[in-house]
């Protein structure tokens, strides 16, 4: 396989188990508290890839690294995005908040422009614009959105969508002095770290009771996927996408991410479907080919220090 295509199908991948997460997240808020969700979901993230180190399978090495910048990184994401993205989607359907996400590339690309001078071509710029044309399209002709009761869900999504922007900024800058995996690595202790000090702070129950919660099913199973795929598997491959790619190239895969969460929304939670979401959809798919097909895949960041 050509060196050019792996980011292609590395944010093909993360696109997919990002789409489902919204589902996973939505099933489990039924029956936890969101930043008890949060801190198992990270937990278990940070414990996988901290059994990997020990058994020799990933090698982390952080030494003469500039980490107060990377604890930034960490703060943003996953820490303020998923505040944001949780109570977000506890608000909303998983449908509404896989679109809401797919606004990422238009904040990426504003942020882009400025701060690392990354502007895309004309007809990137085109295919951006019809990809986020797709989701606006959806939005506007589904009349049954009750926008006054999501109100909350949608500004809250709304931060998500400026945390994530930030931190296809950073993680593109830090490409250059930290590979994906030690990335991702801190990213996840950082946020199990953080959520449990919430979840700990907010929990009712004796500590002895905290961890009976995970022994359930129907908490488990989102827990592990969340944490495994969703955290682990799904950041490496988007920090590696981030450091292959532009990052306006690589948010556009966010709106794979919206295809991915109404099918799931239709599919296991019967939410609704209409003929405008497969236009929509199909819309959403041409712009994130297009933005990728005419931009040229380079490699990491070398190019954005001076």
């Amino acid at each position: 396989m050509s060196q050019k295509y792996l980011p292609i199908f590395s944010g093909l991948g993360y696109s997919a188990i990002f789409g489902f997460s919204f589902l996973f997240t939505k099933n489990a808020l039924t029956n936890i508290n969101p930043f008890h969700l949060l801190a198992f979901r990270f937990s278990v993230a940070a414990i996988t890839l901290t059994l990997l180190l020990f058994l020799g399978v990933i090698k982390i090495n952080y030494k003469n690294k500039k980490m107060k910048v990377l604890l930034l990184l960490g703060l943003t994401e996953p820490v303020m995005y998923f505040i944001f993205e949780t109570l977000g989607i506890n608000r909303t359907t998983s449908s509404e908040a896989g679109l809401m996400i797919s606004l990422i590339p238009v904040a990426v690309t504003i942020l882009a422009s400025i701060f690392l001078k990354e502007k895309p071509s004309r007809k990137q710029l085109l295919f951006i614009i019809l990809s986020v044309a797709g989701v606006a399209f959806i939005i506007l002709m589904k009349g049954t959105l009750d926008v006054k009761s999501n109100y909350l869900g949608l500004i809250l999504l709304g931060g998500a969508v400026l945390s994530g922007a930030i931190y296809s900024i950073m993680s593109r800058r830090l490409s250059v002095d930290f590979k994906p995996l030690e990335m991702t690595f801190f990213m996840m202790w950082t946020g199990a770290i953080v959520f449990n000090i919430i979840a700990i702070a907010n929990f009712d129950g004796n500590f002895s009771s905290y961890f009976s919660p995970i022994l359930k099913l129907n908490i488990l199973i989102p827990v592990l996927y969340l944490g495994i795929l969703s955290s682990v598997t799904a950041y490496f491959l988007l920090n590696f996408t981030l450091s292959r790619i532009k990052s306006f190239q690589s948010s556009v895969f966010a709106n794979l991410v919206t295809v991915i969460s109404i099918i799931a929304g239709v599919t296991f939670r019967n939410e609704p479907f209409y003929w405008f979401q497969v236009v929509g959809a199909a819309v959403i798919i041409i712009g994130v080919w297009g933005t990728n097909y005419f931009g040229e895949l380079e490699k990491p960041a070398e190019e954005l220090i001076s």
